[in-house]
């Protein structure tokens, strides 16, 4: 629930899955996997798939108790984290195994089962995000997102990844722009990211956060920037 009450996309009644996407991934340290594929999901989707919402929701369970970078705080059980992030649509990021000729971004034909290739959940998903609008009515064509990078695959550019997918996906969504509207100041990979993206600093909220420090000494208050970019080309 936000301060508007329930949002809930607008689209939702005719809605149509956007087509698996290939990414190359250019990092040293992605351990030989050359490629991500991003897979769109709805809450009824991803309940067919066995046991993906559950790992989903540990992980963002586990996000939410290192209280660094979401704003909740408490229990995140499935149905909490099923009406948090499944509110709109979900991406999911499934490392490839397959050896494939793309070299270069494009749509294709290719299952999230598929992808997975009989792995475990936790042995191919670099991470997901979600889309719905910021606000309700008359304003819910700007959009929101939050992501999570799965523990053992941080800090090998799939995050990256999931953002520059992020920004080809929202437009399709029908979204003419999007709004962070707290990526605290202490991180730094996610200000850095956005703003390689060409998002632009709206603002600036002070002691936005009360984050848990990350030498788990307590607590501290922090700022957080407002982003935004326009999906929409202007004259």
């Amino acid at each position: 629930m936000s301060a508007y009450g329930a949002i809930k996309r607008p689209d939702s009644a005719d809605h149509v899955l956007l087509a698996p996407r290939i990414w190359p991934v250019n990092s040293s340290g992605s351990q030989g996997s050359q490629y991500l594929t991003t897979h769109h999901l709805t809450l009824a989707v991803a309940r067919q798939l066995p046991g993906l919402i559950e790992h989903l929701a540990i992980i963002f369970a586990k996000e939410v108790d290192d209280g660094l970078t979401y704003p909740q705080e408490g229990i995140m059980d499935r149905s909490t984290f099923e009406d948090y992030f499944f509110a709109g649509d979900v991406f999911v990021g499934i490392i490839g195994e397959v050896a494939r000729t793309e070299r270069s971004e494009a749509d294709l034909e290719l299952t999230i089962d598929d992808a997975r290739s009989g792995r475990a959940w936790g042995d191919c998903i670099a991470g997901f995000y979600y889309v719905k609008p910021n606000y309700p009515g008359r304003s819910s064509h700007i959009c929101n997102a939050g992501f999570i990078t799965s523990p053992p695959y941080r800090g090998r550019g799939f995050g990256s990844i999931l953002a520059k997918s992020y920004v080809h996906y929202a437009p399709k969504l029908g979204y003419r722009a999007s709004v962070f509207n707290l990526v605290y100041v202490n991180n730094t990979a996610s200000i850095r990211m956005w703003e390689k993206l060409n998002f632009t600093k709206a603002g600036r909220i002070p002691q936005a956060g009360r984050l848990k420090r990350k030498g788990g000494d307590g607590e501290e208050y922090v700022d957080a920037w407002v982003f935004y970019k326009s999906f929409i080309e202007h004259d």
